[in-house]
């Protein structure tokens, strides 16, 4: 089989996140307690055995490479292959649903050309499914076509704005931006390294469309595959789907497809001590994580490291990030507290399921 190397994508703004994507990459929001965005994507590459992994990192990198190192947690800190980081352009693409600005691909070619890879497996870094690629990879080695792309059949009357796929059989017919429809474009394709190579040959003037942009317009010359995923996918376009995907996180069948004890999401270690419960503490259906305190009371909530919920704090379906405080009679409702948030004695802050209340990092309460 022809060896297969990957491309994340995470030079991309997400405007839905807001103050949350004022300090970093949507990438490497936190996410599930103790993981970021983007460990989703390096796991599966890695779980897929793939063993060189390039990373497209925007201007403010700083909280990726903080985060990912030379790779060790995901096995890609070796000799042969491993993770390679690559500058992405300035200031990246700004429009929605973009994530593979063809910019990005020419400004790196030299890692693509030297990469020992016949196809390039091409993800953004705000996926969150666990995906075994080699299906997908054997399939678009049988069947031979320069592309494939990874969809996920919608249900009857559910939205979701993106790229939707018009198929014909298993050949992609069409490529069409929409709020709604069947066969919904994950943020995921293979493309032979020949086949990338020529287009950034022959569309180099293009280079402020995304890719995808592209590939839909050459359609009718280009044979594009497809392939389909039906597991729990957790859409990444705003607060408001971060907060939906982190409460999903509260139900043990997600949590058993999305962390699979033979294709493990990794992530950064902490030697922190476990969690201190108080006496007089109630905790119901949460995550809580290594190093937090909790006195208070806790329910239908995630709770990243070292967080602190004093005595008498009510804390109800919220995601309160790492060390974030809740001070003494304090209570939080359908909230978003981005790192190091202390919310003051006896102050009230609620949201909505719908749209949650999101406190900046840093911020007093």
């Amino acid at each position: 089989m022809n060896r297969t190397i990957g491309l994340i994508s995470t030079n991309y703004s997400v405007p839905g996140f807001g103050s949350v994507t004022e300090v970093r990459p949507a990438a490497s929001i936190p996410f599930g307690g103790r993981y970021r965005l983007l460990d989703f994507a390096l796991s599966n590459m890695v779980n897929s055995r793939i063993q060189t992994v390039g990373l497209v990192t925007p201007y403010f990198y700083r909280s990726i490479i903080d985060h990912v190192g030379a790779g060790k947690p995901w096995d890609l800190s070796r000799k042969e292959g491993g993770l390679y980081i690559l500058p992405g352009t300035v200031f990246g693409f700004h429009e929605e649903n973009a994530r593979f600005l063809f910019r990005d691909l020419l400004h790196n070619l030299e890692y693509l050309r030297q990469g020992d890879g016949d196809y390039i497996l091409v993800s953004s870094g705000t996926l969150v499914a666990n995906i075994d690629y080699q299906p997908m990879i054997t399939r678009h080695e049988l069947e031979g076509k320069p592309v494939t792309l990874l969809y996920k059949k919608m249900q009857p009357g559910e939205k979701r704005p993106g790229r939707y796929l018009t198929l014909d059989g298993d050949t992609v017919a069409g490529i069409r931006r929409a709020d709604e429809g069947e066969n919904l474009l994950l943020d995921c394709f293979i493309v032979d390294k020949s086949f990338l190579l020529r287009m950034a040959r022959d569309y180099a003037a293009l280079d402020y469309m995304d890719f995808l942009d592209i590939l839909a317009h050459v359609l009718p010359e280009v044979a594009v595959g497809c392939c389909a995923f039906d597991g729990y996918v957790a859409f990444m376009d705003g607060m408001e789907d971060y907060f939906r995907a982190s409460l999903d996180l509260l139900d043990s069948s997600v949590r058993r497809e999305l962390f699979q004890s033979d294709r493990p999401i990794r992530t950064k270690a902490h030697d922190t001590p476990p969690a201190l419960y108080a006496p007089g503490s109630a905790v119901k259906n949460s995550v809580m994580t290594a190093g937090s305190i909790v006195e208070g009371s806790v329910e239908n909530s995630v709770c990243f490291r070292n967080v602190r919920i004093e005595k008498g704090a009510v804390v109800k379906n919220c995601v309160l990030m790492e060390k974030c405080v809740v001070k003494a009679g304090a209570r939080l409702e359908n909230v978003v507290c981005d790192k190091n948030v202390t919310v003051s004695e006896n102050k009230i802050v609620c949201g909505t399921a719908e749209h949650p209340c999101v406190l900046a990092k840093g911020g007093v309460v």
